[in-house]
């Protein structure tokens, strides 16, 4: 067996570990995700309610600033909710399976 062979067959095998979890681990790991998930949502929805009351707030009282905070307040969450859901997609592809 030459060099190359021997090298093409042990990255062959470390190629075809895959790391999983230990037993027991998926009903944590989803709990956990799940409060995630929703703590986010919650967040997003709070972020715009207060954006919104800045802008409303703005108005009634006459002050254009607390107006543009809101304005810029909404577009920041909405483009925080649209890196949500693009970056975990993109982390998937880059990362692949998650075989070594």
């Amino acid at each position: 067996m030459d060099i190359v062979t021997a090298t093409a067959h042990a990255s062959s095998t470390v190629m075809a570990v895959c790391p999983k979890a230990p037993a027991g681990a998926q009903v944590p790991t989803d709990t956990i995700t799940g409060y995630v998930l929703w703590g986010v949502g919650i967040l997003f929805v709070i972020g715009i309610v207060i954006a919104i009351g800045a802008i409303v707030a703005g108005r009634v009282f006459a002050m254009p600033h607390a107006s543009k905070v809101g304005v810029i307040s909404v577009v920041v969450v909405f483009l925080a909710a649209i890196g949500y859901l693009v970056l975990p997609s993109m982390l998937s592809a880059l990362l692949g399976s998650g075989c070594i």
